[in-house]
């Protein structure tokens, strides 16, 4: 076929410019085709159809084709729904070009302004599947050819700015680059408009220009004035990414992408990670597009450490600022983690350059995000109103490892051209921005599961993207203060205390606590609560307390002989037990009356978690509903733990369950024995009981009440309660208290005790780490971090078994001593993160019935519909497509389906469809995962936040001991509500551990499955009797996950059919 330049100049200059890979280059080739056309560039929608109307060749064509479904669409009303609005977008990263792009479409003239003069980040962003259907129907393919092939479902940030300042060009918006939009200009006159301020000196028809529209998408640093933002706080988060040349080699394309593996439910990929290079990483993510992009979360004593950082400083700027940081020693840092993550099979890693020339890596800070109050406001001067809105990470900043930066930006610029659509129309102001602010609200709760499933229906309409969608959901009423007559003060950013759940309402104070417990405690002999400290030293109220809340845990004659601290210490063991209120003071204290507003702290908690069940004679409901639970079942989660380890360590356990005639036989210590636990809680010294909980056991400073934190009977600072090795926060269910040392582990440090080893295993965090250097960094396939060709992290029975080496104490003690440099040929390969083929092998599992089994129809279709729902190019998916091998037993598994249904012509499209699906339960996880790591971090802070308030409070409480009465109950009443909020956190805290747990499960399970299926698959012939043995071990491990699991599920569905009987007409 003849090329079209043979005929028509224009061609060539309009292939150019689908092809220009700079922006520059797109700029000069649209303009050149602009001229040969006799067009205006930033003529609107006339322009396209000018342009389109003289390029009609069969490459022009297949995009004209493309946008004109777009625009056809009713919503837009061919181009006429907004052919008298002016509209000023600032900034044109992709939220900014993506909103100008839908209003050029609805026929707006648009003008959009640029302080960069060319794009050059090529850091990638996750794509959603509406975003790639979105990207699709604009001719993102014939823009670039391979956007999104295969499996693929990310984009680097310069190729989506390039093929989103294609589009905007084409539609006719006007652009402006190396122009700084400054602030606005108000009308200084009647009938006079808006206009911005811009440096340097623009243009005069770009000075003079007037608009009634402005959306700001010049990211988070600029919020324009009137604008209220909230800043969201957690510990400190260093982030880091970097960008290796591709060379688009056939073995870089075969190096599996991380679609994100987090250490909050893979601590042994990490584990192996420090042992193997020094360096320690929270999380990471490494995606193939134009470059090798990695972005990785590390903790900045590891970069101190290392050497990355000189100078540890308190301020974030300070810390990360470039006369802090070294260049070289980040270099050799992320070298070292991008080249264990994919085990040096990217070979010699190469850093892209970023605007400046320098290697293109960064380390930055997302501690703190940013998040408009609101998404839009509307100013008016002599008579001229202006909308202003929000999109992109001015709107709201995205926490980057749940990939939800684009899509949610996507999203609020359709939102925005949708109040612009409105705007136009002619309704009112406050309607206006009702709407616009119903729609904000449901923007942080986006997922790609709870929107509409059909993404090729998706458009301007909200309706088409959100199910649940109400419109009205804020009233006028409620957005009069974004009404402005005239602008007012600037920009203000709130820190925003964490939102851990607002207390209940109405003010539960001591009296009202009072009251409740006077109620609850009401009838029972010898009991009379008249205070809360004297009436409580007896144990008796205590005991009553409990009888009515669970009657089956004992019987009031059985109180008969116990003395008032057996009572008390039994009391409070079962409060935690059975109910999952944690102490707050001893039972010493308690008898003694030495800790009153410990007492009431502690009171306050039954009463904010059983205050809403009926008062009655009988027993409260056996699960209750909300967060408490979680607590309760994390605490038997925990003891459950450590019962197991002290039968399988030999020791004698005792009866699971606490009877009273133990305690009654107890000396009187502070605590009682606790035969379920397997470590039972040393007795305090005599200095700690003359404290009475208000020191910490560990570090034998002040515990005020707010900070107490109790674990196995004693009372801890939470910032005290960390891993002896790797200083990690511990959570009930996931530490055990090593008997020989008496230190608390995590359960991935715990040292092993018993017969079969002395404990004096130790992990990489009490070793010396090693620190990556030009020498011993690893730096290709050949180093001593990356596995070895054909080598797997599972056994396999056709090698040797790698078997375990009972030492003695003498030669453990000998080899310590000695200095080792890992042997490369010796170094056995780290357990790599589960790739995207890993987890394609699951899913085709569940697929099957059996292994040779063809699946069932229905998910046959599936398949098939999944991926005519994402069509694309055949011929270049074999050229772009990453060609990532799946498992063998994958690979047979899915040939056998083929044949077996006898449509072998379908087996590529069903890997693909395999492999995606594979890819979006990775990322689903990661998401999940960090999603509740960032809140875990939130709370903690927050916590850390009440803590030091509540220590003000209480110091101000014991210094009124002469002051009126009326002080004292007011500052007892803000220590409440401390304990209030407190006490909700926690439940938050331990509803998130709950999902911790079940991540840690599910990954668990799956690496035992598939190192038990290696023996499984082996002859039995072949087994020794070490395979045998290993077998057996597995399969016991195996079951005990699995009853787990069910644990959990089971623990689940009990608390949610207890809070549907506790719904309002659940008894009808």
């Amino acid at each position: 076929m003849a090329s079209p330049t043979s005929t028509n100049p224009a061609h060539a200059h309009f292939e150019s410019f689908l092809q220009a890979q700079l922006c520059q280059d797109v700029l000069s080739s649209f303009q050149g085709l602009c001229e040969a056309l006799g067009l205006e560039p930033g003529g609107g929608l006339p322009q396209y159809r000018k342009m389109k109307a003289q390029l009609n060749y069969w490459s022009a064509k297949s995009l004209w084709a493309k946008l004109d479904k777009r625009a056809g669409q009713p919503v837009y009303q061919q181009g006429r729904a907004c052919t008298n609005t002016k509209c000023l977008v600032v900034g044109a990263g992709p939220c900014g070009l993506r909103a100008a792009a839908e209003l050029a479409l609805l026929g707006a003239r648009v003008v959009l302004v640029e302080k960069r003069t060319k794009f050059s980040r090529h850091n990638v962003l996750h794509l959603w599947p509406f975003t790639i259907h979105d990207l699709r129907a604009l001719g993102a393919k014939k823009f670039y050819g391979r956007f999104c092939t295969g499996t693929l479902d990310h984009i680097s940030i310069r190729q989506l700015q390039l093929l989103l300042l294609k589009v905007a060009l084409l539609l006719g918006v006007e652009i402006h680059w190396g122009v700084t939009f400054t602030g606005l200009q108000p009308p200084p006159k009647k009938g006079s408009g808006w206009r911005a301020q811009l440096q340097p000196s623009p243009p005069a028809q770009l000075a003079n220009y007037e608009f009634d529209v402005l959306i700001s998408a010049a990211g988070g640093k600029f919020v324009p004035e009137g604008f209220t933002v909230r800043e969201m706080r957690g510990k400190l988060a260093i982030g880091i990414t970097v960008n290796f040349v591709n060379g688009r080699t056939v073995e870089e394309t075969q190096v599996p992408e991380i679609s994100g593996v987090a250490r909050i439910y893979n601590q042994s990929f990490f584990q192996s990670l420090l042992k193997a290079t020094g360096i320690d990483l929270e999380n990471i993510v490494y995606y193939k597009d134009d470059t090798h992009y990695f972005v990785m979360t590390a903790k900045k004593q590891c970069l101190l450490r290392l050497g990355v950082l000189r100078q540890d400083w308190p301020e974030i700027d300070r810390l990360l600022g470039s006369a802090n940081v070294v260049p070289e020693a980040l270099q050799r840092f992320v070298r070292a983690a991008a080249d264990f993550a994919t085990h040096g099979k990217l070979g010699k890693l190469e850093f892209a350059r970023d605007a400046h020339g320098r290697p293109d890596i960064s380390a930055f800070d997302f501690t703190s995000m940013m998040r408009a109050e609101s998404s839009a406001r509307v100013q008016e001067k002599h008579g001229a109103r202006l909308l202003l809105g929000l999109v992109g990470d001015c709107l709201v900043e995205p926490f980057w490892p749940l990939g939800t930066g684009v899509a949610r930006g996507f999203l609020a610029a359709f939102d925005a051209a949708w109040m612009v659509k409105r705007w136009a129309e002619g309704a009112g102001p406050l309607e206006v921005l009702a709407e616009r602010e119903s729609l904000y609200q449901l923007l942080s709760q986006t997922s790609p599961e709870n929107m509409h499933r059909n993404v090729a229906q998706y458009g301007l309409d909200p309706a088409t993207r959100y199910p649940t969608l109400n419109l009205r959901a804020v009233t006028p009423n409620q957005v009069r203060d974004l009404y402005d007559v005239a602008a007012k003060e600037p920009v203000r950013r709130n820190s925003d205390k964490i939102d851990g759940g607002s207390p209940a309402t109405g003010s539960a104070g001591s009296q009202e606590l009072l009251r409740w417990c006077q109620e609850q405690t009401a009838g029972y002999p010898g009991v009379h609560v008249t205070d809360l400290s004297s009436s409580w030293a007896d144990g008796r109220a205590l005991c009553a307390l409990l009888h009515r809340l669970r009657p089956g845990l004992l019987e009031p004659s059985e109180l008969q002989g116990l003395g008032a601290l057996e009572a008390t210490a039994w009391a409070l063991k079962m409060a935690e037990y059975e109910l999952g209120i944690t102490p707050m003071l001893s039972a010493k204290a308690v008898v003694a009356g030495s800790d009153p507003l410990g007492l009431i702290a502690y009171l306050s908690h039954f009463h904010s978690t059983f205050k809403n069940v009926p008062h009655s004679p009988g027993p409260a409901s056996q699960g209750f509903p909300g967060t408490p639970s979680a607590v309760l079942f994390l605490g038997k989660l925990q003891r459950t733990l450590q019962r197991t380890r002290a039968q399988e360590n030999g020791e004698d356990t005792g009866g699971k369950k606490l009877r009273l005639e133990v305690e009654a036989k107890t000396p009187s210590t502070e605590e009682p024995p606790v035969p379920e636990s397997g470590v039972p809680p040393t007795p305090p010294s005599q200095d700690q009981e003359a404290g009475a909980g208000d020191l910490c056991a560990l570090c034998g400073e002040h515990l005020y009440v707010l900070e107490r934190s109790c674990a196995d009977g004693r009372f801890f600072h939470r910032s005290c309660f960390r891993c002896h090795s790797c200083e990690a926060m511990l959570w009930p269910g996931g530490y055990g208290q090593h008997p020989g040392d008496g230190h608390f582990y995590c359960l991935q440090h715990l040292p092993q005790t018993g017969p079969k080893e002395d404990g004096t295993d130790l992990c990489p965090e009490s070793q010396d780490v090693p620190t990556p250097d030009e020498n011993s960094m690893p730096s290709g396939p050949s180093t001593s971090v990356v596995p070895q060709e054909g080598t797997s992290p599972v056994p396999n029975p056709s090698q040797p078994t790698r078997r375990l080496i009972r030492l003695s104490s003498p030669e453990r003690q000998r080899l310590s001593s000695l200095n080792l440099t890992p042997d490369p040929e010796l170094e056995p390969p780290p357990k790599p993160p589960r790739s995207c083929s890993a987890l394609a092998r699951q899913a085709l599992e569940g697929s099957f019935v059996g292994w040779g089994m063809p699946v069932q129809s229905s998910q046959v279709v599936a398949m098939e519909e999944e991926q005519e729902q994402s069509p694309s190019s055949s011929e270049e998916e074999k050229e772009a497509e990453e060609t990532v091998a799946l498992h063998s037993d994958t690979e047979e598994a899915l040939l056998i389906l083929a044949k077996n249904s006898g449509t072998m012509s379908k087996y590529p499209t069903w890997r693909r469809t395999l492999l995606r699906r594979a890819r979006e339960e990775e990322m689903k996880r990661f998401c999940k995962a960090q999603a509740v790591q960032r809140r875990l971090n939130e709370i903690e802070t927050a916590l850390g936040e009440l803590e030091a308030e509540g220590m003000k409070v209480e110091l101000a409480l014991r210094s009124q001991s002469r002051s009126p009465e009326q002080h004292k109950a007011l500052g007892l009443e803000q220590l409440l509500q401390l304990v209030r909020k407190k006490n909700s956190l926690l439940a938050e805290e331990a509803e998130l551990m709950l999902t911790v747990k079940e991540l840690n499960l599910q990954e668990e399970q799956w690496q035992l499955d598939q190192e038990l299926r290696s023996y499984v698959n082996q002859e039995g012939a072949l087994k020794t009797p070490a395979d045998r043995q290993a077998e057996d071990q597995l399969l016991k491990k195996l079951v005990d996950v699995v009853n787990q699991r069910d644990e959990l599920i089971r623990f689940q569905e009990e608390r949610r059919l207890s809070e549907l009987a506790l719904e309002p007409g659940a008894q009808g």
